[in-house]
């Protein structure tokens, strides 16, 4: 059986100790995007976590999002404001407020493919 790092804390560590969480589509966060993200969070001195919640719409398409999880609300509306993103609260927005509970969104899908200053990647836009 495989074992988490002591150094990683468990998703319910997560989301009670770094509650302010920051949803981006998890295609928009890779590759260069990735890089941004991380020297914005450093040169801003924002440590963060990032988890991954997985939004069901109402017509059955779902889409895997990444979550970027901060200890205080200013850390995560400074990056909400940089990038974009959804103010996500993993009590409510959580289905029964479980760490591995689903997203249920509200509405039409629509894919993002820009946001902010992030961009998917051509590979990833089929």
């Amino acid at each position: 059986m495989a074992t988490r790092s002591r150094s990683i804390p468990s998703p319910s560590t997560i989301d009670r100790e770094w509650p302010h969480q920051v949803a981006l589509p998890d295609d928009i966060c890779t590759a260069h995007n990735f890089t941004l993200i991380r020297h914005f969070c450093g040169a801003h001195g924002l440590e963060h976590w990032t988890r991954q919640v997985q939004a069901i719409w109402p017509s059955g398409k779902y889409e895997e999002w990444r979550l970027h999880c901060f200890r205080d609300a200013a850390a995560a509306e400074a990056f909400r404001v940089h990038f974009g993103g959804i103010a996500f609260n993993p009590i409510k927005n959580r289905e029964g407020g479980r760490a591995h509970g689903v997203w249920r969104r509200e509405g039409d899908y629509k894919r993002i493919f820009d946001q902010g200053p992030l961009s998917v990647p051509e590979a990833l836009r089929s």
